[in-house]
Protein backbone atom coordinates (compact mmCIF):
# COMPACT_ATOMS: atom_id res chain seq x y z
CA UNK A 1 0.00 0.00 0.00
CA UNK A 2 1.24 3.62 -0.84
CA UNK A 3 1.57 5.95 2.03
CA UNK A 4 -0.27 9.24 1.92
CA UNK A 5 2.61 11.96 0.36
CA UNK A 6 2.94 13.06 3.83
CA UNK A 7 4.53 10.18 5.08
CA UNK A 8 6.59 9.33 1.98
CA UNK A 9 10.49 9.44 2.34
CA UNK A 10 12.20 12.46 1.19
CA UNK A 11 14.60 11.58 -0.93
CA UNK A 12 15.26 14.82 -2.83
CA UNK A 13 17.99 16.09 -1.08
CA UNK A 14 20.06 14.29 -3.58
CA UNK A 15 20.43 11.32 -5.55
CA UNK A 16 20.81 8.25 -2.99
CA UNK A 17 21.18 5.50 -5.71
CA UNK A 18 22.79 4.82 -8.86
CA UNK A 19 21.11 2.99 -11.61
CA UNK A 20 23.31 1.13 -14.42
CA UNK A 21 24.25 2.75 -17.39
CA UNK A 22 22.91 1.56 -20.91
CA UNK A 23 24.79 -0.91 -22.58
CA UNK A 24 25.11 -1.66 -26.46
CA UNK A 25 22.60 -4.15 -27.11
CA UNK A 26 20.87 -3.40 -23.85
CA UNK A 27 16.82 -2.92 -24.22
CA UNK A 28 15.09 -0.01 -23.84
CA UNK A 29 11.18 -0.07 -22.94
CA UNK A 30 8.53 2.62 -24.44
CA UNK A 31 6.12 3.60 -22.41
CA UNK A 32 3.11 5.93 -22.54
CA UNK A 33 2.43 7.64 -19.36
CA UNK A 34 0.76 10.95 -20.63
CA UNK A 35 -0.82 11.48 -24.37
CA UNK A 36 -1.19 9.00 -27.28
CA UNK A 37 1.25 8.76 -29.70
CA UNK A 38 -0.33 6.47 -32.85
CA UNK A 39 2.78 4.66 -32.79
CA UNK A 40 4.25 2.83 -35.93
CA UNK A 41 5.83 -0.27 -33.90
CA UNK A 42 8.19 -1.64 -36.52
CA UNK A 43 9.59 1.53 -37.59
CA UNK A 44 10.08 2.36 -33.32
CA UNK A 45 11.79 -1.23 -33.47
CA UNK A 46 13.89 -0.62 -36.48
CA UNK A 47 15.17 2.82 -35.84
CA UNK A 48 16.85 1.46 -32.27
CA UNK A 49 17.74 -2.03 -33.68
CA UNK A 50 19.81 0.17 -36.25
CA UNK A 51 21.99 1.83 -33.46
CA UNK A 52 22.10 -1.25 -31.51
CA UNK A 53 19.87 -1.18 -29.32
CA UNK A 54 16.16 -3.85 -28.46
CA UNK A 55 13.13 -2.20 -28.26
CA UNK A 56 10.07 -3.43 -25.59
CA UNK A 57 6.44 -1.66 -26.72
CA UNK A 58 4.27 -1.16 -23.60
CA UNK A 59 0.26 -2.32 -24.40
CA UNK A 60 -0.46 1.49 -23.18
CA UNK A 61 1.87 2.61 -26.52
CA UNK A 62 -0.77 1.18 -28.46
CA UNK A 63 -4.12 2.66 -26.75
CA UNK A 64 -5.42 5.55 -27.40
CA UNK A 65 -8.86 6.81 -24.31
CA UNK A 66 -8.79 10.63 -25.49
CA UNK A 67 -6.15 12.70 -24.96
CA UNK A 68 -4.72 10.01 -22.83
CA UNK A 69 -2.79 6.90 -23.79
CA UNK A 70 -5.47 4.12 -22.27
CA UNK A 71 -6.96 4.64 -18.80
CA UNK A 72 -4.75 5.60 -15.79
CA UNK A 73 -4.92 1.62 -14.72
CA UNK A 74 -2.97 0.35 -17.61
CA UNK A 75 -0.70 3.70 -18.20
CA UNK A 76 0.49 2.85 -14.60
CA UNK A 77 1.14 -0.50 -14.63
CA UNK A 78 2.94 -0.50 -18.10
CA UNK A 79 5.08 2.12 -15.80
CA UNK A 80 5.74 -0.22 -13.01
CA UNK A 81 6.29 -3.37 -15.13
CA UNK A 82 8.77 -1.56 -17.34
CA UNK A 83 10.86 -0.62 -14.17
CA UNK A 84 10.54 -4.00 -12.46
CA UNK A 85 11.69 -6.30 -15.86
CA UNK A 86 14.93 -7.48 -15.04
CA UNK A 87 15.51 -7.81 -18.94
CA UNK A 88 15.04 -3.77 -19.58
CA UNK A 89 18.25 -1.46 -19.41
CA UNK A 90 16.29 1.87 -19.71
CA UNK A 91 12.94 3.59 -20.19
CA UNK A 92 12.28 6.29 -22.83
CA UNK A 93 8.48 7.80 -22.65
CA UNK A 94 6.38 8.27 -26.20
CA UNK A 95 5.33 11.66 -25.55
CA UNK A 96 4.33 14.22 -23.84
CA UNK A 97 0.43 16.27 -23.79
CA UNK A 98 -1.01 14.87 -20.33
CA UNK A 99 -2.02 12.58 -18.23
CA UNK A 100 1.36 11.87 -15.76
CA UNK A 101 -0.20 13.81 -12.79
CA UNK A 102 -3.02 10.94 -12.90
CA UNK A 103 -0.90 8.74 -11.91
CA UNK A 104 0.94 9.96 -8.82
CA UNK A 105 -0.85 8.68 -5.92
CA UNK A 106 -0.45 4.98 -7.26
CA UNK A 107 3.02 5.14 -8.04
CA UNK A 108 4.80 2.17 -6.16
CA UNK A 109 7.78 4.36 -4.33
CA UNK A 110 9.30 0.85 -3.43
CA UNK A 111 9.34 -0.57 -6.63
CA UNK A 112 10.97 2.83 -7.69
CA UNK A 113 13.64 2.57 -5.22
CA UNK A 114 14.55 -0.81 -5.56
CA UNK A 115 14.18 -0.52 -9.35
CA UNK A 116 16.46 2.22 -10.52
CA UNK A 117 16.66 3.10 -14.00
CA UNK A 118 17.48 5.30 -16.88
CA UNK A 119 13.91 6.99 -17.40
CA UNK A 120 13.36 9.76 -20.12
CA UNK A 121 10.86 12.21 -21.13
CA UNK A 122 9.89 16.19 -20.87
CA UNK A 123 7.24 18.24 -20.45
CA UNK A 124 3.91 16.23 -18.71
CA UNK A 125 6.65 13.97 -17.92
CA UNK A 126 7.89 16.39 -15.42
CA UNK A 127 5.54 14.71 -12.95
CA UNK A 128 7.16 11.88 -12.79
CA UNK A 129 10.42 13.25 -13.06
CA UNK A 130 9.70 14.91 -9.58
CA UNK A 131 8.05 12.28 -8.14
CA UNK A 132 10.65 9.62 -8.92
CA UNK A 133 13.37 12.56 -7.04
CA UNK A 134 11.28 12.85 -4.23
CA UNK A 135 10.16 8.83 -3.54
CA UNK A 136 13.15 7.08 -5.23
CA UNK A 137 16.23 9.71 -5.33
CA UNK A 138 18.18 8.37 -8.52
CA UNK A 139 19.16 10.71 -11.38
CA UNK A 140 16.09 10.75 -14.59
CA UNK A 141 16.73 12.14 -17.90
CA UNK A 142 14.92 15.34 -19.36
CA UNK A 143 15.31 14.56 -22.56
CA UNK A 144 14.38 13.32 -26.12
CA UNK A 145 10.82 11.10 -26.32
CA UNK A 146 10.40 9.00 -28.81
CA UNK A 147 7.28 10.38 -31.17
CA UNK A 148 8.52 13.89 -30.48
CA UNK A 149 12.06 13.65 -31.39
CA UNK A 150 14.04 10.29 -32.26
CA UNK A 151 11.32 9.47 -34.74
CA UNK A 152 11.34 12.76 -36.02
CA UNK A 153 14.45 13.18 -37.01
CA UNK A 154 15.25 16.00 -34.89
CA UNK A 155 18.57 17.77 -35.02
CA UNK A 156 22.14 16.95 -33.45
CA UNK A 157 23.19 17.19 -30.68
CA UNK A 158 19.63 16.20 -29.71
CA UNK A 159 20.34 12.31 -30.28
CA UNK A 160 23.91 12.66 -29.33
CA UNK A 161 23.41 13.95 -26.09
CA UNK A 162 20.75 11.44 -24.90
CA UNK A 163 23.17 8.50 -25.60
CA UNK A 164 26.47 10.26 -24.28
CA UNK A 165 24.10 10.52 -21.03
CA UNK A 166 22.21 7.39 -20.87
CA UNK A 167 25.19 5.39 -21.72
CA UNK A 168 27.77 6.58 -18.75
CA UNK A 169 30.39 8.46 -21.45
CA UNK A 170 29.66 11.71 -19.39
CA UNK A 171 31.45 11.42 -15.96
CA UNK A 172 31.61 13.92 -13.29
CA UNK A 173 34.19 16.91 -14.45
CA UNK A 174 32.87 16.49 -17.54
CA UNK A 175 30.43 20.16 -19.22
CA UNK A 176 27.69 19.24 -20.52
CA UNK A 177 28.22 20.76 -24.64
CA UNK A 178 25.51 23.11 -25.54
CA UNK A 179 25.76 23.71 -29.44
CA UNK A 180 27.36 27.00 -30.14
CA UNK A 181 24.86 27.56 -33.08
CA UNK A 182 22.58 28.88 -30.24
CA UNK A 183 24.41 31.29 -28.31
CA UNK A 184 23.61 31.22 -24.48
CA UNK A 185 22.76 34.65 -22.53
CA UNK A 186 23.95 35.43 -19.07
CA UNK A 187 21.22 37.26 -17.25
CA UNK A 188 22.61 37.22 -13.64
CA UNK A 189 26.41 36.57 -13.39
CA UNK A 190 27.99 34.29 -10.59
CA UNK A 191 28.65 30.21 -10.41
CA UNK A 192 27.24 28.51 -8.10
CA UNK A 193 26.75 24.29 -7.62
CA UNK A 194 23.33 22.29 -7.13
CA UNK A 195 21.31 19.42 -7.63
CA UNK A 196 20.31 20.01 -10.85
CA UNK A 197 15.71 20.37 -10.33
CA UNK A 198 12.71 21.47 -12.29
CA UNK A 199 11.47 20.78 -15.45
CA UNK A 200 8.18 22.13 -17.53
CA UNK A 201 7.20 25.34 -15.62
CA UNK A 202 3.24 24.74 -15.90
CA UNK A 203 3.79 21.88 -14.44
CA UNK A 204 6.02 22.45 -11.44
CA UNK A 205 3.64 24.81 -11.04
CA UNK A 206 0.35 22.21 -10.57
CA UNK A 207 2.28 19.61 -9.01
CA UNK A 208 3.16 22.11 -5.93
CA UNK A 209 1.60 20.09 -2.62
CA UNK A 210 1.66 16.67 -4.46
CA UNK A 211 4.23 13.65 -4.20
CA UNK A 212 5.90 15.60 -7.14
CA UNK A 213 6.59 18.81 -5.81
CA UNK A 214 9.68 19.85 -6.25
CA UNK A 215 12.26 20.53 -3.68
CA UNK A 216 14.10 23.58 -4.72
CA UNK A 217 16.45 24.24 -1.70
CA UNK A 218 20.05 24.19 -2.65
CA UNK A 219 19.20 23.46 -6.39
CA UNK A 220 19.73 24.58 -9.60
CA UNK A 221 16.74 25.44 -11.19
CA UNK A 222 15.87 24.27 -14.90
CA UNK A 223 12.59 25.95 -16.47
CA UNK A 224 11.14 25.70 -19.62
CA UNK A 225 8.17 26.06 -21.50
CA UNK A 226 5.74 26.26 -24.45
CA UNK A 227 3.11 28.55 -26.00
CA UNK A 228 3.19 30.26 -22.51
CA UNK A 229 2.82 34.36 -23.39
CA UNK A 230 4.60 36.30 -21.33
CA UNK A 231 2.12 37.29 -18.19
CA UNK A 232 1.48 33.61 -18.12
CA UNK A 233 4.83 33.36 -16.94
CA UNK A 234 5.32 35.93 -14.89
CA UNK A 235 2.32 34.66 -12.97
CA UNK A 236 4.11 30.85 -13.05
CA UNK A 237 7.05 32.28 -11.41
CA UNK A 238 5.64 34.16 -9.03
CA UNK A 239 3.54 31.57 -8.28
CA UNK A 240 6.79 29.50 -6.82
CA UNK A 241 8.08 32.96 -5.55
CA UNK A 242 5.16 32.82 -3.20
CA UNK A 243 5.25 29.35 -1.81
CA UNK A 244 8.73 29.71 -1.15
CA UNK A 245 10.62 28.09 -3.53
CA UNK A 246 13.29 30.34 -4.46
CA UNK A 247 14.45 30.30 -0.84
CA UNK A 248 17.97 28.57 -0.58
CA UNK A 249 18.04 28.36 -4.81
CA UNK A 250 21.47 28.59 -5.99
CA UNK A 251 20.93 29.47 -9.60
CA UNK A 252 18.77 29.10 -12.30
CA UNK A 253 19.15 27.52 -16.00
CA UNK A 254 16.58 28.89 -18.31
CA UNK A 255 15.86 26.34 -21.26
CA UNK A 256 13.65 26.91 -24.20
CA UNK A 257 10.34 28.71 -23.98
CA UNK A 258 8.97 28.41 -27.37
CA UNK A 259 7.26 31.37 -28.35
CA UNK A 260 8.96 33.56 -26.95
CA UNK A 261 12.68 34.99 -27.43
CA UNK A 262 15.64 34.84 -25.01
CA UNK A 263 15.44 39.05 -25.35
CA UNK A 264 11.22 39.31 -24.46
CA UNK A 265 12.35 37.21 -21.21
CA UNK A 266 15.18 38.87 -19.96
CA UNK A 267 13.39 41.17 -17.89
CA UNK A 268 11.02 39.43 -16.52
CA UNK A 269 14.04 37.01 -15.82
CA UNK A 270 16.13 39.82 -13.68
CA UNK A 271 13.17 41.27 -11.79
CA UNK A 272 12.74 37.75 -10.63
CA UNK A 273 16.22 36.53 -9.81
CA UNK A 274 19.05 39.60 -9.52
CA UNK A 275 17.56 40.19 -5.90
CA UNK A 276 18.56 36.75 -5.16
CA UNK A 277 21.82 37.22 -6.42
CA UNK A 278 22.26 34.03 -7.95
CA UNK A 279 23.29 33.27 -11.33
CA UNK A 280 20.76 33.01 -14.08
CA UNK A 281 22.13 31.22 -17.42
CA UNK A 282 19.23 31.41 -20.25
CA UNK A 283 18.67 30.12 -23.82
CA UNK A 284 19.95 25.97 -22.96
CA UNK A 285 18.02 24.56 -25.72
CA UNK A 286 16.32 21.83 -23.81
CA UNK A 287 12.38 21.25 -24.07
CA UNK A 288 9.98 21.99 -26.75
CA UNK A 289 13.06 23.00 -29.09
CA UNK A 290 14.83 21.42 -31.57
CA UNK A 291 17.36 20.89 -30.76
CA UNK A 292 16.39 18.94 -27.72
CA UNK A 293 19.49 18.96 -25.31
CA UNK A 294 19.06 15.99 -22.67
CA UNK A 295 19.41 17.19 -19.00
CA UNK A 296 20.28 14.61 -15.70
CA UNK A 297 17.68 15.53 -13.24
CA UNK A 298 18.72 15.15 -9.61
CA UNK A 299 22.99 15.51 -10.47
CA UNK A 300 24.97 17.59 -9.29
CA UNK A 301 25.99 20.20 -11.52
CA UNK A 302 28.16 23.66 -11.50
CA UNK A 303 26.61 26.58 -13.38
CA UNK A 304 28.57 29.23 -14.32
CA UNK A 305 26.97 32.16 -15.98
CA UNK A 306 30.03 34.45 -16.59
CA UNK A 307 31.45 31.45 -18.87
CA UNK A 308 27.82 30.04 -19.71
CA UNK A 309 28.92 26.64 -19.22
CA UNK A 310 27.46 24.01 -17.28
CA UNK A 311 29.28 21.37 -15.43
CA UNK A 312 28.84 17.51 -13.90
CA UNK A 313 30.25 17.27 -10.97
CA UNK A 314 29.45 13.39 -10.26
CA UNK A 315 29.07 10.00 -11.82
CA UNK A 316 25.35 9.42 -12.45
CA UNK A 317 25.84 5.40 -13.07
CA UNK A 318 27.30 2.78 -11.25
CA UNK A 319 30.24 1.02 -11.89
Amino acid sequence: MNLPFDHQPELSRGASMLPKALSRGGRIAIIAPAGPGQLETLKAIQWFEARGYQCRIYPGVLEEQGYLAGDDACRLADLHAAFAAPDVDAIICLRGGYGSMRLLDGLDAALLRSHPKPFVGYSDITALHNAIARQAGFVTFHGAMLKSELLASKQEPTLSSLFELLSGRLRAGDVLQHPQAYPLATIVPGAASGRLVGGNLAMLCATLGTSAEVHCQDGILFIEDVNEPLYRIDRLLTHLRLVGKFQGLRGVLVGDFAGLTVQALTPLLREMFEPLQIPVLAGWRSGHCDPNITLPLGAQVHLDADTRCLTLQQDIFCG
